[in-house]
Formats: C-alpha cells, structure tokens, sequence
C-alpha cells in the first residue's frame, strides 16, 4: 500500500486553475485527501477535502447501479451528486472567506 500512496505522491496532478490564474478551484485538496483517505488519516483528509468521501462513495455505487439495477439506485445517486456539489460549494466558500485565496 505505501508504493501506492508514495506513487501518488509523487505523481500528483497540477492544479490548472492554480497554475494559470493562480487561485485555488473548488476541486483543490482533492488529491491531497485522497492519499490522506489511503493513509488511513480520516481527520486530514476531511481538513483538505470534505467532500471525498462522497465523491468516492458516487463513484464505487454508480456502476454497481448499473450492474445490478437498484431499486432506489438513481435516487441515491442524484443525492451523492447533491451531496458532493453543495459540500464543495460550501467547502470553496469558506476557503475564499478564511484563507483569501484570492
């Protein structure tokens, strides 16, 4: 598991929006969250992105909907979706209002 998370680590995606406007997108923290999340550091993970455990819950169920046709499978997903977007709106306004990232 540390191969995989040192492999992360060092190969991390740039942020576009940090590299050419030089602000932070609603997005940022999210790699840093993750490897957080596979260190098993669940506090700091949540510090850098609250919104990664749903993003990753959405992205394990929706092709188990598709495989096996839930029966509130589309509901469940709009509501992740739901949940994912108004936490990252949330999560990007505080940072512009406690961290000026502008």
């Amino acid at each position: 598991m540390m191969s995989i998370v040192s492999f992360l680590q060092h190969h991390m995606f740039t942020c576009p929006s940090k590299a050419l406007f030089h602000m932070e997108c609603p997005g940022c923290g999210m790699q840093r969250s993750f490897i957080c999340l596979l260190q098993g550091d669940i506090s700091t993970s949540l510090q850098f992105h609250p919104a990664t455990i749903p993003m990753i819950l959405l992205i394990v169920f929706l092709p188990l909907h598709l495989i096996f046709k839930f029966s509130k499978g589309a509901r469940i997903i709009v509501f992740l979706q739901f949940t994912v977007a108004i936490i990252t709106l949330a999560f990007y306004i505080y940072k512009i209002y406690y961290h000026k990232i502008f």
